[in-house]
């Protein structure tokens, strides 16, 4: 009992840190998309730094796993200071494929810029994190940012970037060829027997474009469900094109640590070197503080 009242009081202090500030249905007000819900729950930080990060969990393209690595996620950003939100991209479990992922993540991007006053963010600091299939998601997100408008194809038209300036894949899926693919999340994403174009055109390790945004990649050597060959194959594919990126491999760890407190965190904390990699480009504050501080020494 004295454990479970621990947990209690553990847990609120943790929530304290954060307030989730509101829900919106992305898609609200969009004629064509009357009757679809796609849930964004939007987390408001308690010292806001301008930067804001959308969270694509994982459920291999076929379900979602928000509670594990939506909430701890957001949760840990939000404790950062940068402005959260959690992404319900519509999946296979409800009947839906290609494109309505992109649409959605796309559509998601569109509204945090257009609306950055009102969130109290910087809409040239708006990055992607995803997990497992939510981390191909973003990747590709990234990659086809400036390729493939898919809210234009809608009749939605914006003035803001589809681009993020950031994106984080965690323990992805990366590849569609048949050697090293997740194949629930292929047939989730593209159905029964996608052709070998189609392949190609969604594994992210071949289409990685010249002004892929910093990406900060994780993977584990003994991930049991997506191989991490295919970190290693997208960690290549960004050298090639002379990406900044970091690609951080741990021997052990498997797949579906997110951000939970469980035994990879307490050892690796591997949520530092992401830390840093963030402050170092000045999506974590710092850069504008070190301005300040030198414009009033320069007085």
């Amino acid at each position: 009992m004295r454990q479970e009242i621990a947990f209690l009081i553990l847990l609120l202090a943790c929530s304290s840190s954060f307030a989730k500030k509101s829900d919106i249905n992305i898609w609200h007000g969009v004629k064509s998309m009357r009757g679809e819900i796609v849930q964004m729950e939007i987390y408001e930080p308690e010292n806001p730094n301008g930067t804001a990060v959308i969270i694509c969990p994982g459920g291999s393209y076929f379900h979602l796993d928000v509670l594990s690595e939506g909430y701890t996620t957001a949760r840990y950003f939000s404790s950062k200071g940068v402005r959260a939100f959690v992404l319900w991209y519509r999946v296979a479990k409800n009947n839906y494929h290609y494109p309505a992922m992109m649409q959605d993540v796309q559509r998601a991007i569109q509204l945090v810029r257009e609306n950055a006053d009102k969130y109290n963010i910087d809409k040239n600091k708006v990055g992607l994190i995803g997990f497992s299939a939510g981390g191909h998601l973003v990747t590709w997100a990234a990659a086809f940012a400036e390729r493939s408008n898919e809210l234009e194809k809608m009749g939605i038209k914006t003035d803001v970037s589809l681009r993020p300036d950031f994106v984080i894949p965690v323990y992805p899926v990366v590849s569609m060829q048949d050697d090293i693919c997740h194949k629930k999340s292929r047939w989730s994403l593209l159905k029964s027997k996608p052709s070998q174009e189609k392949k190609d055109l969604f594994s992210m390790e071949k289409q990685i474009p010249d002004n892929m945004p910093p990406t900060y990649l994780v993977a584990c050597k003994d991930d049991p469900i997506v191989k991490y060959e295919n970190s290693v194959r997208l960690s290549e594919a960004l050298k090639a094109k002379n990406i900044d990126y970091k690609f951080t491999l741990y021997d052990w760890g498997g797949h579906g640590f997110a951000m939970k407190n469980n035994k990879f965190m307490k050892t690796f904390h591997w949520n530092e070197p992401l830390y840093e990699w963030l402050k170092e480009r000045g999506f974590m504050g710092e850069q504008e503080q070190t301005q300040k501080s030198e414009e009033t020494e320069s007085k």
